[in-house]
């Protein structure tokens, strides 16, 4: 990916919504996840922060090959910017990790992935944290932050977006549960780890995460809509779209992340959310229909399809305990689909 002067300085504008990021200046990094959505805005703006603001991180980036990291991260020099880790969430890790801080957000997060391979969802959450947790050198470990999902509140009644105590239902014998009950054994294992050994963990829940950072083959609703938008193709939805959802630019929760790193209190969970984009999937759509200029248009999904959907009517987060840390989103739901179009059209090209 080429990074356009655009995304260089909207990069720059969340950086100004990072209240006392300059604590992680000389800083040793590591994310994992690092080709994911969100884990590579992380690095985009720890890459940014080294590269115009000169704050001499060393940067870790983690995948499961080098040519995934090397072709997405294209502007930058491995060896030199940043250093490749070969990083499998399904295997056991061997070497030490002596950096000061971990990032990990190495996660299945595709919904046709999670419903087609349930058993690898799980294990990968759970056991994937596990290694990491177990081989980071913990004295020099500052923090481990964990990337959750807003998937862990399950089906709640209420239609009031979420505080990070109102934890409702899920079936634990649904195949597509292995997504949220794994996140939720994982967010209980980093709590294990900072009482038992002394680990400094907080725990970030996004919501809808959305941006022109999406791969293509991304079953996402909004990646779908988005993708179609930037190609002038008409949106097609296969529900009235009624469920209410915490949309939030990728961007925005990237920022949030590095927030919540550096401000957050350890053994706590955050909620990410952008107020000005809780709207329902209908409303998203829309959103990205008129900034590609194209219809929407409504289609009866295949089986498949259904056993891959999020059950949850609500996930609407709400992020006062974000918020309290200095934190704001920079993106509504019109700039922030307005912003992924105009950079897709640039990647599709």
């Amino acid at each position: 990916m080429n990074h356009s002067k655009e995304y260089i300085n909207d990069i720059k504008c969340v950086i100004n919504n990072i209240p006392e990021v300059e604590k992680l200046k000389g800083g040793e990094i590591l994310v994992t996840g690092a080709t994911g959505l969100i884990g590579s805005a992380i690095a985009d703006i720890l890459l940014v922060l080294n590269k115009e603001l000169g704050y001499g991180m060393k940067l870790h980036l983690a995948g499961r090959k080098i040519e995934g990291i090397t072709e997405r991260f294209s502007d930058y020099e491995e060896g030199r910017d940043y250093f490749f880790v070969k990083y499998d969430a399904t295997k056991q890790v061997t070497d030490l990790i002596a950096v000061d801080y971990i990032i990990h957000g190495a996660s299945n997060a595709d919904p046709m992935k999670i419903s087609s391979e349930p058993v690898e969802t799980m294990l990968a959450n759970i056991m994937g944290l596990n290694g990491l947790l177990a081989a980071a050198d913990k004295d020099k470990l500052k923090r481990v932050l964990y990337i959750s999902s807003s998937e862990v509140y399950g089906v709640n009644e209420s239609f009031e977006p979420y505080k990070e105590e109102n934890l409702g239902y899920v079936d634990i014998l649904s195949p597509r549960s292995s997504y949220p009950s794994s996140k939720r054994a994982a967010e209980t294992l980093c709590i294990a780890y900072a009482e038992e050994f002394k680990v400094d963990a907080v725990i970030v829940r996004p919501g809808h995460i959305y941006g022109p950072l999406i791969k293509l083959s991304d079953s996402r609703a909004s990646a779908l809509f988005s993708i179609k938008a930037a190609k002038g193709e008409s949106i097609v939805m296969k529900s009235l779209g009624q469920q209410l959802r915490s949309y939030c630019h990728v961007l925005d929760c990237a920022s949030a992340i590095l927030v919540v790193l550096v401000k957050g209190e350890n053994k706590n969970a955050y909620n990410i959310s952008a107020k000005q984009a809780i709207v329902t999937i209908k409303e998203m759509a829309e959103a990205f229909a008129t900034a590609g200029g194209v219809e929407i248009v409504f289609d009866v999904p295949t089986d498949e399809e259904i056993k891959s959907y999020n059950v949850m009517p609500c996930s609407a987060l709400n992020s006062d305990k974000l918020e309290a840390l200095g934190w704001k989103a920079v993106f509504d739901m019109k700039s922030g689909a307005e912003q992924t179009v105009r950079e897709l059209k640039k990647i599709l090209k």
